[in-house]
C-alpha cells in the first residue's frame, strides 16, 4: 500500500491531529469531528483471572479504599496491557488515540503500555501536542467558570470556594496529570475516574478518563516531567 510521503506515520496510523486547543476544565468551545481509523481488536485477554483480580481488585491508597473494578463487564481490549507500539513516537511519550479510546505510554524496544480510556463527548475535545508539566495524587477539582455557568450547583466547588476535596467521588479520581501547551495550562487532564462504565465511551466533559487502578499505574511510570503528550482526534 502506498502512502503519501507528506503524511506522517503516526497520522496515518491514528488519524489527523487537530491543532486547535479548546479549553475545558475539562471543557471546550469548539465542535470537532474526529477522523477515526479502524479500531484494533483484541480477541482474548492476555491475562489469567488471578492476574486480572490483582490488577483491578480493591486498592488502599493514601487512606482511600478504591473499590474493585468489575472488569468482566469491560471489553478486554481496554484492559491495561503491553502491546507493539503503533504510534512511532519517541519513548516516554504519552499518546491518546481518541477515536479508539486508547492511551499509550511509548516504551523502548518498540512496545507501549496501552490503557483503555473514556473521552470527552463531541464538542468537548482537545487535540494536539503538549506536555504533562505537573501531576498530583488525589487532586482537588476546580470546575471552570464555563462549567459553573452551565450548572450553577457547581459554584460551591469553584476556585474561590476552595474546590472539591479529594475523595472517591471527586471527578479527577486518584491521580491527575495536567496538560500544558505553549507554556499555558490547557485545563485538560489525564485523570482517574470513579465510574468504570465510562471506559471506551465519550461521556465526560472533555478530559481523558482512566480507571483509578490504571491511572495510578500510569502515574508511577510517567516519572520525567515535562513529559510530551500527543492527542489524536
Amino acid at each position: 500500500m502506498l502512502v503519501d510521503k507528506t503524511m506522517s506515520r503516526r497520522t496515518f496510523l491514528l488519524g489527523a491531529v487537530s491543532t486547535t486547543a479548546v479549553l475545558a476544565g475539562c471543557v471546550s468551545q469548539r465542535d470537532i469531528t474526529p477522523v477515526a481509523p479502524p479500531s484494533p481488536r483484541v480477541q482474548d485477554t492476555p491475562y489469567t483471572v488471578a492476574e486480572l483480580d490483582a490488577m483491578y481488585g480493591p486498592v488502599e491508597d493514601n487512606g482511600y479504599l478504591i473499590p474493585a473494578v468489575p472488569y468482566q463487564q469491560i471489553d478486554p481490549m481496554y484492559y491495561r496491557q503491553r502491546v507493539k507500539d503503533p504510534t512511532g513516537e519517541v519513548p516516554g511519550t504519552v499518546v491518546v488515540d481518541t477515536p479508539n479510546r486508547f492511551l499509550y505510554l511509548v516504551e523502548e524496544n518498540g512496545t507501549a503500555m496501552r490503557y483503555g480510556v473514556g473521552i470527552g463527548r463531541a464538542g468537548f475535545s482537545w487535540g494536539g501536542n503538549g506536555v504533562i508539566k505537573w501531576k498530583q495524587e488525589w487532586p482537588k477539582w476546580f470546575p471552570p467558570a464555563e462549567m459553573i455557568e452551565r450548572d450553577p450547583k457547581l459554584k460551591e466547588y469553584s476556585e474561590a470556594n476552595g474546590g472539591m476535596p479529594a475523595g472517591l467521588m471527586n471527578p479527577l479520581g486518584a491521580r491527575a496529570l495536567y496538560i500544558f501547551e505553549n507554556g499555558k495550562d490547557t485545563l485538560y487532564r489525564v485523570h482517574g475516574n470513579p465510574d468504570w462504565t465510562s471506559i471506551g465511551k465519550a461521556v465526560s466533559s472533555g478530559c481523558i478518563r482512566m480507571l483509578n487502578q490504571d491511572v495510578i499505574d500510569l502515574y508511577n511510570r510517567v516519572d520525567n516531567l515535562p513529559t510530551p503528550i500527543v492527542v489524536y482526534q
